[in-house]
């Protein structure tokens, strides 16, 4: 099982699955939820091995990296992951 972080509070989800879910559960805000308007982004404050690479939407963005990603395109390998909404 994963594990990601927003404040003090957690969400346990399958390794490989996406996070958006987790982090609108979380209180992350998101809009389009496909990656084009750049509502949902986050900062990974710990654990950022444990995601996807950037992928094209992502890398579209310009502005992401591996410590700034889009909730909706994140996907956790395995292990904890810690966010912080918005940069």
């Amino acid at each position: 099982m994963a594990v990601i972080q927003l404040a003090d509070q957690k969400i346990e989800l399958k390794d490989g699955d996406r996070i958006r879910d987790a982090c609108e559960q979380l209180g992350a805000p998101f809009g389009c939820r496909s990656g084009f308007c750049g509502a949902c982004k986050i900062e990974i404050i710990e654990g950022g091995e444990n995601l996807n690479i950037l992928n094209q939407e992502e890398l579209n963005m310009g502005d992401r990296d591996r410590t700034h990603r889009l909730a909706c395109q994140a996907v956790i390998k395995q292990g904890f992951v810690k966010i912080k909404e918005g940069f």
